[in-house]
């Protein structure tokens, strides 16, 4: 669906694909943004919109509808009285490494919910203090969680150790924290892609494709 001379927005990505289009605000002009948000949401019921800055969510929530703000993670969502979300599709749990890690984790969250699964989250378990992380993953295993998002910044250890005691798939998302040599992430990146573990690893501080990938997989292993 065209708007204007500055957008050609996919409104049936979701029937294709199970994951609706999502508005990236970053680079954005505001009335750019603020209309493609307004059209996205009137014909979808809903509008996803992520990496906002605090000026473009404040102008999103002047917008006629129903505004959940999530200010750490930069996601905005517009709904109508009518959007329901998707019946719950599985279980996702999210584990970070590190409080700098918060904000991209709480992206992957969040994506994961609003494509129908529940989730579960513990966040500074990383190996640094590794005795944290085992209580975290006792519940999530006991819980059947059905895929693991695992996000680490600095030499990014945690989802190669993760893959390695539980039995469900773990993604992995580097996060560009960090300094020195290989520094804003692609320690992480080069670690979690040379894992002797068996994980995926997503892009640095994909947040939205390893949420979104994580809903896919549990959803569709529930449905059968």
């Amino acid at each position: 669906m065209r708007i204007a001379d500055f957008a050609c927005i996919d409104i049936e990505r979701d029937g294709r694909t199970g994951i609706p289009e999502v508005i990236i605000a970053d680079g954005k002009r505001l009335h750019h943004l603020l209309k493609i948000a307004e059209t996205m949401t009137t014909k979808k019921k809903r509008a996803i919109v992520t990496r906002a800055s605090a000026e473009q969510m404040d102008a999103l929530g002047k917008l006629p509808f129903k505004v959940q703000k999530y200010e750490a993670a930069g996601i905005v969502i517009l709904t109508t009285g009518k959007f329901k979300l998707p019946p719950p599709g599985g279980l996702v749990g999210v584990i970070s490494a590190g409080t700098s890690d918060y904000s991209v984790a709480e992206e992957a969250r969040i994506i994961a919910e609003q494509l129908g699964c529940r989730t579960m989250s513990a966040y500074d378990v990383g190996v640094a203090g590794v005795h944290r992380l085992f209580e975290a993953l006792e519940k999530m295993i006991r819980e059947k969680v059905d895929v693991y998002i695992a996000v680490a910044g600095r030499e990014g250890a945690l989802p190669t150790l993760v893959a390695g005691m539980v039995d469900a798939p773990v993604i992995g998302v580097p996060v560009s924290t960090g300094y020195g040599m290989a520094g804003k992430g692609r320690s992480a990146l080069y670690a979690m892609l040379q894992s002797c573990s068996p994980l995926v690893v997503v892009n640095i501080d994909a947040g939205f494709v390893a949420g979104a990938v994580a809903a896919r997989i549990a959803s569709r292993g529930n449905r059968r």
